[in-house]
């Protein structure tokens, strides 16, 4: 099973490459040149920007962390149309988890009224928010993703700075 390079979700089916690089929405994809900038940051400079998130305050409700990245994952579907996703969230556990709980209800009550997909990915999706709130990411220290995350907004501070001294 395929992973994200950007968010590192699982990809079921579906996603985008981008030469070597492998997407799970055009979200993700939008962020491959970034990644490429991101490449060159320093490992020291990456892994103290992702603890200072990390054992910052939750960006959603300003609670103490530790903060990491939650994802969680949607369907809806209608007659032969049906659409799923991954969101990841930088938040505390408690946000991940009400995150998760509102995209099972959604995915529950929207998720199987298209065929055939419908039947087979929404108990997937359901599957993997249910099993997300009592796992996650280990909060003892910032995951790979938040990792990714960190050295990303980097890269778009570091472009942007650039962008700025050239116009």
């Amino acid at each position: 099973m395929a992973k994200c390079d950007y968010c590192g979700s699982s990809i079921i089916f579906g996603g985008t490459k981008n030469g070597d690089l492998t997407f799970c929405n055009e979200k993700c994809e939008a962020s491959g040149y970034v990644l490429s900038v991101a490449s060159h940051i320093p490992d020291e400079v990456v892994a103290e920007r992702a603890l200072e998130i990390h054992q910052g305050q939750c960006l959603k409700c300003q609670g103490a962390g530790p903060v990491d990245v939650h994802t969680s994952h949607w369907i809806w579907s209608l007659l032969l149309l049906t659409s799923w996703r991954s969101e990841p969230d930088v938040c505390c556990k408690g946000c991940g988890v009400k995150k998760k709980i509102g995209a099972m209800l959604f995915s529950g009550l929207c998720g199987w009224w298209g065929f055939p997909w419908s039947i087979v990915i929404t108990p997937i999706q359901l599957g993997r928010n249910f099993f997300g709130m009592f796992g996650g990411p280990d909060p003892s220290q910032p995951s790979d993703q938040l990792r990714t995350m960190a050295m990303t907004d980097l890269a778009i501070v570091f472009l942007e700075k650039q962008e700025a001294e050239e116009g």
